[in-house]
């Protein structure tokens, strides 16, 4: 997972939240991570960026899956959906983290282990799709045509 620290560019980006995040757990790898933010530029979409407050700020690039991906239908475990507070589908945003290396043509996005919000509250966290076999961690963003 690449991850990017604060950086002079990072520090600059004066978006506004979309959304603001309480992860009770951090982040896989990020425990101390326990307040985050969504926000994006016009320009970027449909990308957006993921920011963790911590000891030392982070940034992910995420993707609402929608329309990008039709055919993934994640499952959640029912334990997360209960820590989450989700009783039905239209409760959870779903966010999945992008990973870009050297070109854009290699970025992949995880469709294993997403980010889910609820949408009332604003908790998140990031889980293991009960479906997760179906999936790849590192699935390639763009295919060749």
């Amino acid at each position: 997972m690449k991850v990017l620290a604060e950086s002079p560019q990072l520090q600059d980006l004066e978006a506004p939240p979309t959304l603001d995040l309480s992860f009770p757990n951090g982040i896989v790898g990020f425990p101390e991570h326990r307040r985050g933010e969504i926000f994006h530029f016009a320009d970027q979409l449909p990308f957006q960026w993921l920011r963790l407050h911590g000891p030392t700020p982070l940034h992910f690039v995420v993707v609402d899956p929608a329309g990008l991906l039709p055919d993934y239908t994640p499952e959640l475990f029912d334990d997360d959906a209960n820590a989450l507070g989700i009783t039905e589908a239209g409760d959870a945003l779903l966010f999945n983290i992008v990973t870009v290396r050297d070109q854009s043509s290699t970025a992949t996005v995880n469709l294993v282990g997403p980010i889910i919000v609820n949408r009332h509250t604003g908790v998140a966290r990031q889980v293991v799709v009960a479906n997760h076999a179906q999936y790849s961690a590192r699935h390639p963003l763009v295919t060749a045509s």
